[in-house]
C-alpha cells in the first residue's frame, strides 16, 4: 500500500462525473457528513480562516466564500467561531451540482448568515469575499491543474484562500476504508473516499505546487489532525514555506 501511495492517484472519482446524481448523490453527501464529523474534516478550514482573519486585523465584518462546499457542513465550525469572536460573517456556500446546493439548503434552513448558489470556481468575479475556501477540492484535480485552480481562488479572494484537504497515507487510507464499509452502503461513498486519499497530498506535493507559481504566491502548509493539511495561500512578492506540523509526511 505504501509503494501504491507514494504519488497522487489520478483515477477520477465518481463525484466527477456531474452526468450521475440524484437521490444516489445525495444520499452520498449525507453520508458525507457523518465521515467528515468522525474524521475531522472541519479544522483545517477553520484554522486557515482564523489565521487570515487574524492577519487581516481581526475585522468585525468577515465575508468566506466555500467553492466545491457540497452540503456545507464543514463550515458549522466557522458558524460557531463567528458566534464565539462576535464576527458578523456572511458565509457563501458554492458548488456545481443542484443536489449539493439542495442539501445544504436544507441543512442551513433558516440561517441568514449563509447564502447557497450554484456556480464554477472558474467563472467566479475578482475580490468577490474575504477569503475563498476549498475543503476536499484541490484532490479533485491532477497536478498541472492546480497552480491554475490556486490562481483562480487567489483572484476571487481580498485577504486569502485557504486549502483543506488530505494527507496521503497509509493509515489514513485504511481507516477511511474501514469506516466507509462500516458507515455506508452507498457507492459513491465505497468508491470514493479511500480513492480520495490516494488522491491526497504530502509535503513534498505541496512544495511542488508553491514552487510553481513562480514566487508570485506565499502557501504556508500545516499539518492538522486527523491527517489532514490546511494550506494557507496569499499573493505577495515572497515563495511560501511548508511547516507540516512536525516532520510527518
Amino acid at each position: 500500500m505504501g509503494n501504491r501511495l507514494r504519488t497522487r492517484a489520478r483515477e477520477p472519482e465518481l463525484m466527477d462525473d456531474f452526468a450521475r446524481g440524484g437521490e444516489e448523490l445525495r444520499e452520498a453527501l449525507r453520508h458525507l457528513r457523518l465521515l467528515n464529523r468522525v474524521f475531522g474534516a472541519s479544522g483545517p478550514a477553520l484554522y486557515g480562516v482564523k489565521r487570515l482573519w487574524k492577519e487581516a486585523g481581526r475585522p468585525g465584518d468577515w465575508t468566506v466564500l466555500d467553492v466545491g462546499a457540497g452540503s456545507g457542513d464543514v463550515n458549522r465550525a466557522l458558524l460557531r467561531w463567528a458566534d464565539r469572536e462576535g464576527v458578523r460573517l456572511r458565509l457563501v456556500l458554492m458548488d456545481k451540482t443542484e443536489e449539493a446546493c439542495e442539501e445544504a439548503r436544507s441543512l442551513f434552513r433558516g440561517e441568514s448568515r449563509i447564502e447557497v448558489r450554484r456556480g464554477d470556481l472558474f467563472e467566479l468575479p475578482p475580490r468577490c469575499a474575504d477569503v475563498v475556501t476549498a475543503s476536499q477540492l484541490a484532490h479533485h484535480f491532477p497536478d498541472e491543474e492546480l497552480p491554475s485552480v490556486l490562481a483562480r481562488l487567489l483572484e476571487a479572494s481580498r485577504a486569502g484562500a485557504v486549502l483543506a484537504d488530505i494527507h496521503r497515507h497509509w493509515i489514513a487510507w485504511l481507516a477511511v476504508s474501514l469506516a466507509t464499509r462500516v458507515l455506508s452502503r452507498n457507492r459513491y461513498i465505497r468508491h470514493d473516499g479511500p480513492l480520495s486519499v490516494a488522491k491526497g497530498f504530502r509535503r513534498e506535493d505541496w512544495a511542488r505546487l508553491g514552487a510553481g507559481t513562480g514566487g508570485t504566491v506565499a502557501l504556508d502548509v500545516s499539518w492538522r489532525p486527523l491527517f489532514r493539511y490546511a494550506a494557507v495561500a496569499r499573493l505577495c512578492g515572497q515563495g511560501g514555506s511548508v511547516d507540516d506540523g512536525g516532520g510527518k509526511r
